[in-house]
């Protein structure tokens, strides 16, 4: 029989996957200190670019307030600096600091960790097909 409630809507099923999946990383994050969201934030970072805040806020996928609490917080802990932009000076970039890198570092293992305990429970190729699959979805749903 078809299911009715909300496990038929792929949406409800996306939220209730990211629930598990971000529960599960927040607790390898969390002995750094560091929320899923922060970790996020982090590594879009650590390609060593600057970031403007709503070029950040559209990479790690939160809303603008949010992201300058989380932005903030990181910047009392060192981790991360903002600095105006030489060509424009009314942006403002953010930047991962050293102390910043050496902690991605840290994260990208535990993230790491985290990855391999979902193959595990799902499978090495299911894993990498969802991903694909998923990629696909949010593509072709995304603005043009």
């Amino acid at each position: 029989m078809a299911e009715t409630g909300l496990r038929a809507h792929l949406s409800y099923l996306l939220s209730e996957a990211e629930r598990e999946l971000n529960r599960q990383l927040a607790a390898g994050l969390a002995a750094e200190g560091v929320s899923v969201e922060q970790w996020r934030i982090l590594r879009a970072l650590s390609d060593g670019h600057g970031h403007s805040m709503t070029d950040l806020a559209e990479a790690v996928l939160m809303p603008h307030p949010t992201l300058t609490k989380a932005v903030d917080r990181l910047v009392d802990l060192a981790v991360v600096y903002r600095r105006q932009d030489t060509a424009d000076r009314r942006r403002v970039a953010v930047y991962l600091s050293d102390l910043g890198r050496d902690l991605v570092a840290r994260l990208d293992r535990r993230a790491a960790e985290h990855h391999a305990e979902v193959e595990a429970a799902f499978g090495a190729g299911r894993t990498e097909r969802l991903m694909r699959e998923l990629e696909a979805l949010a593509a072709a749903f995304r603005r043009p």
